[in-house]
């Protein structure tokens, strides 16, 4: 079968392939099935406008190389049977149109959400058709130029090489272009916006009046120096006063180290000044030293932090050095392990000099991190060299795909526990939890090292993978609660569906990538086993959060 078909009577001459249309039209059907998030009907048009564009790519493709081989005919489609492509990719796409709504909305009811509008399908289907016509257009200019550069090489090579090698050459060419020239230009422009946002005070954020904070009074660390999220997070939390009310007993002034990017030129050199900035607020001398990687663009989750506050009541130094301003899910994109270096060095100086404090003089140390913080902090975290002079524990948000040490736990989870939620070990030193719960089902103790993982099933952040192009995930075995029953792997479609998910993952409170306070109390008693603590502590915190968080 040829990819010049019968398409060429309609008018479209030497540029569309009627079967290629009609896998185009099955792969946009495919793509308004569920996945993790809920996507709004723009973002569902331009998807499925893509995925088509997918779709009569493989076509082509397929298409093209039985033709090279000799495999398929180059005479045209029958009418008959031309004509009939044509009807079906039109009830194809009128049917799964019919059902987007109630698809999307199988997703929104595990989330809690109002269902869509009537004008969805509508929306959805102008969307995919303006989205899928400049694609269209490209993939005949690119056909365009793979005849134009097979008419040249024929001169010189036999037809099948002359075809394939101007396959080749057109390919390389327009890789060359797209990497070289389009995305370099749109990542030095986010890197641009990310760069200014993050040197952009807010008119509302003065510099904080604590002194127990870096850019507080008396603070070596510059205020503009902190970057964005820096600045948010020194500036804001809860004040001893405030930690006090809501125990009804004595509290103390969290101490929070935050060193933006700007405030040396080398990772060593701004671990240092988190170091020496911990060590002049007397951070070493609390009950409780938290090190926290924050998010590529430097942000701490308050929901994380303020929790951590109000349970240690305020007996705490919590420290974060900024290694990127960009988000993390173009920092992943670009180069996730940028930050290595930074979150290695700041580990290194705190815990050389934590292990020579008397053992019973010293703060319990922790890790924390939600996204690529999570990542990172894994990434450099010595379990062979901690053996001798073992941390307290972790708490890790939202642990990213790209985390060996979280793929490590899923793969050898326990056979009768998800893949969302699994249970590793004995429980001893790695226990995982979601909203609802999880950490309570292991017979063992802890062990004198304690890691929480806290992570929903709804998380593309947490749950993509390269292999859902080719393979059904494990965590669609046994769903978790806050998934689609609706939802169903389907070979390539299933992998843009997620990988735009990760970007549209934040919204929502206590679905996809974006934690609630109310499961970071649970997460966080477990890891800091505070003395006394009780149910009644949690739901009193929970509700006093729900209103005070900043989101």
């Amino acid at each position: 079968m040829s990819v010049e078909t019968s398409a060429n009577r309609f008018g479209f001459e030497r540029v569309v392939s009627t079967p290629g249309l009609f896998v185009a039209a099955v792969f946009f059907a495919l793509s308004l099935t569920p996945s993790l998030v809920p996507r709004p009907p723009e973002l569902q048009g331009a998807l499925g406008g893509a995925v088509a564009g997918v779709g009569y790519l493989l076509w082509w493709v397929v298409a093209s190389l039985a033709a090279w081989l000799g495999a398929a005919p180059r005479a045209p489609l029958p009418r008959g049977l031309a004509r009939a492509l044509w009807a079906a990719s039109g009830l194809v796409v009128v049917a799964a149109l019919a059902k987007a709504g109630d698809w999307q909305n199988s997703i929104r009811i595990a989330w809690s959400l109002e269902p869509l509008d009537e004008s969805a399908p509508l929306r959805i289907a102008l969307i995919g058709c303006a989205v899928f016509a400049p694609v269209l257009l490209v993939g005949a200019l690119f056909r365009r130029l793979v005849l134009f550069l097979k008419r040249i090489k024929r001169t010189v090579l036999p037809p099948r090489l002359a075809a394939l090698s101007g396959f080749i050459v057109a390919t390389l060419l327009v890789v060359a272009v797209v990497d070289g020239v389009a995305v370099r230009a749109v990542l030095r422009g986010i890197d641009h916006s990310a760069k200014v946002a993050d040197g952009l005070v807010a008119p509302d954020l003065a510099p904080p009046a604590s002194p127990l904070v870096s850019g507080g009074p008396g603070s070596p660390l510059a205020w503009q120096d902190l970057g964005r999220w820096g600045r948010s997070f020194v500036a804001s939390g809860p004040s001893a006063d405030d930690i006090a009310g809501f125990w009804d007993a004595p509290a103390k002034a969290p101490i929070r180290v935050y060193v933006g990017l700007n405030a040396a030129a080398t990772p060593e050199a701004r671990a240092r000044l988190a170091f020496d900035e911990l060590v002049r607020l007397g951070g070493f001398e609390r009950a409780v030293l938290v090190i926290a990687m924050p998010t590529g663009s430097g942000w701490l989750d308050p929901g994380g932090v303020d929790t951590l506050d109000y349970i240690t009541r305020g007996d705490v130094a919590t420290v974060a050095v900024q290694y990127s301003y960009l988000p993390s899910h173009v920092s992943v994109l670009v180069d996730p392990t940028h930050g290595v270096a930074e979150s290695q060095a700041l580990f290194d100086v705190i815990y050389r000099h934590w292990t020579t404090l008397p053992r019973d003089a010293r703060p319990r140390l922790y890790l924390h991190g939600l996204s690529l913080g999570a990542f990172l902090s894994q990434e450099t975290l010595p379990l062979l060299d901690l053996y001798a002079d073992p941390i307290d524990g972790a708490l890790w948000t939202g642990s990213p795909y790209l985390s060996e040490f979280w793929r490590r736990v899923q793969r050898q989870r326990h056979a009768d526990s998800p893949a969302w939620r699994p249970r590793f070990g004995d429980g001893s030193l790695i226990r995982t939890m979601n909203q609802q719960g999880g950490l309570e089902r292991f017979d063992a103790d802890w062990g004198p090292m304690r890691f929480v993982f806290l992570q929903y099933a709804s998380d593309p952040i947490v749950f993509f993978d390269r292999s859902l192009a080719w393979r059904r995930p494990a965590w669609l075995d046994e769903r978790g609660p806050d998934v689609s029953l609706a939802m169903r792997w389907i070979p390539l479609v299933t992998f843009c569906q997620v990988g735009l998910d990760m970007g549209i993952a934040l919204g929502t409170l206590g679905y996809g990538h974006d934690y609630a306070a109310r499961h970071y109390i649970p997460a966080w008693t477990a890891t800091l086993a505070p003395p006394g603590w009780t149910d009644e502590d949690e739901r009193r915190l929970a509700a006093h959060l729900a209103d005070l968080v900043p989101r």
